[in-house]
């Protein structure tokens, strides 16, 4: 079960439900992934609300991880998105919200 106090949420991806998480190494992960120095960086890039299916490949395989599953990003890019990419993008928005919103807030729920 996720735990919104430690940044987690539960998200149902291609039919199976997964703790996602964007732990500090997770975070890391997307700075390197994404060429950005710092988190303020990386918060920028969120923030212009545009992401690219690889862009969102790597969110989720590095949230996936960071929820404490071993995922790579190619087994995530084989994940049908049945439910479509505005639930994927709603997805994304609450694991942001969590992770760089302010602490106390809840994210939105679809």
């Amino acid at each position: 079960m996720a735990n919104l106090r430690r940044g987690e949420i539960t998200a149902e991806i291609g039919g199976e439900t997964f703790v996602l998480c964007l732990t500090l190494g997770a975070l890391a992960e997307l700075e390197d992934a994404f060429g950005v120095e710092d988190l303020a960086g990386l918060g920028e890039r969120f923030a212009r609300g545009r992401l690219s299916a690889g862009d969102m490949i790597r969110l989720i395989g590095a949230a996936i991880r960071g929820g404490g599953r071993a995922m790579s990003d190619r087994e995530v890019a084989a994940l049908p998105i049945g439910q479509g990419l505005e639930n994927l993008a709603a997805i994304i928005a609450r694991l942001l919200a969590v992770t760089f919103g302010p602490g106390e807030a809840s994210p939105p729920n679809p």
